[in-house]
């Protein structure tokens, strides 16, 4: 498959998970009615997680051992690697799922999954359905799922601990001056992170400013006008493949040499960062807020 194409698909199933963003509020955990689930009468001993993002999760809450299956991207921690493979987050097996004799099945909200979750409830298969797409829906993820796992107590330290954390970021940086940010999603044609996004909420956590005003679309396609105007100071690509990074820093460096007018440019403020941490809208999404924190007050 042709180089561009191959990193299309990539972007296109990031943006699955990245689009139908709707920001309100300023809370970092923002109620949401953002689970749909069946019940169960025992504590599931044989979990399936259908995305990475729940996989960490699950083992934050200390429910390793009851995983039985997980996402062929779930790759965090190490016995992630070591779990049974279901098919990728945005096309998951059914068929797989069902032989690992689930008790408990964890999907994410879009078509993909929720056409699988669909299949399994009519088979009588618990079910879980979690909406992940901004961070103020995170902590209710994590509760219900404590909540269906009889984990409550370890869900609500991670909370405490998530939120604690992403406070002291946003303390620390509150009264700094706020870099213009330019988060690119790709850049065969150039994607960026609009405002409402998940995105949009980490730059502004690390003390940024989105470069891109208000836009129709969640992460719109931008022109070399819009580059320009856009008064960047910072620019941060999402790498493809974190084993990546060093090579995909060059590639990006180069890609910006056609805009030396951009303050970004001029100052060599061009980073590739994680996309497990930044992308992932799990636990360690503090530690990608962090990370771009160090990036936009680097003296900070």
């Amino acid at each position: 498959m042709h180089k561009g194409n191959i990193r299309n698909t990539l972007v296109a199933a990031a943006i699955i998970v990245l689009a139908a963003v709707v920001l309100t509020g300023t809370h970092l955990w923002r109620p949401a009615d953002n689970v749909a689930r069946t019940e169960s009468r025992t504590p599931p001993q044989r979990i399936v997680s259908l995305a990475p993002n729940i996989t960490e999760i699950l083992f934050e809450l200390g429910l390793g051992e009851r995983i039985v299956a997980v996402s062929n991207d779930s790759d965090w921690p190490e016995q992630a690697k070591e779990k049974k493979k279901i098919g990728a987050f945005f096309r998951p097996s059914t068929e797989a799922v069902i032989a690992c004799s689930p008790d408990l099945v964890i999907t994410l909200w879009f078509s993909e999954q929720r056409s699988v979750a669909e299949s399994l409830k009519r088979l009588k298969y618990n079910v879980v359905t979690i909406e992940l797409q901004y961070m103020g829906q995170l902590a209710p993820a994590i509760k219900e799922i404590g909540r269906c796992t009889e984990t409550e107590a370890a869900a609500t330290e991670l909370i405490e601990r998530i939120n604690t954390r992403l406070e002291q970021i946003r303390s620390k940086y509150a009264s700094m001056p706020r870099p213009r940010v330019l988060w690119l999603i790709q850049d065969e044609p150039v994607r960026v992170a609009g405002r409402r996004t998940f995105i949009n909420e980490i730059i502004e956590l690390a003390g940024g400013q989105n470069a891109i005003g208000p836009t129709l679309m969640q992460y719109p396609q931008i022109g070399s006008e819009e580059l320009l105007t856009s008064g960047a100071e910072v620019i941060i690509h999402s790498a493809m493949s974190k084993d990546q990074i060093t090579k995909e820093q060059q590639a990006a460096e180069a890609f910006w040499t056609k805009y030396p007018l951009l303050a970004a440019v001029q100052q060599k403020r061009i980073y590739v960062v994680d996309p497990d941490t930044t992308l992932r809208l799990g636990p360690r999404i503090v530690d990608g807020v962090e990370l771009i924190g160090t990036l936009l007050h680097p003296d900070g």
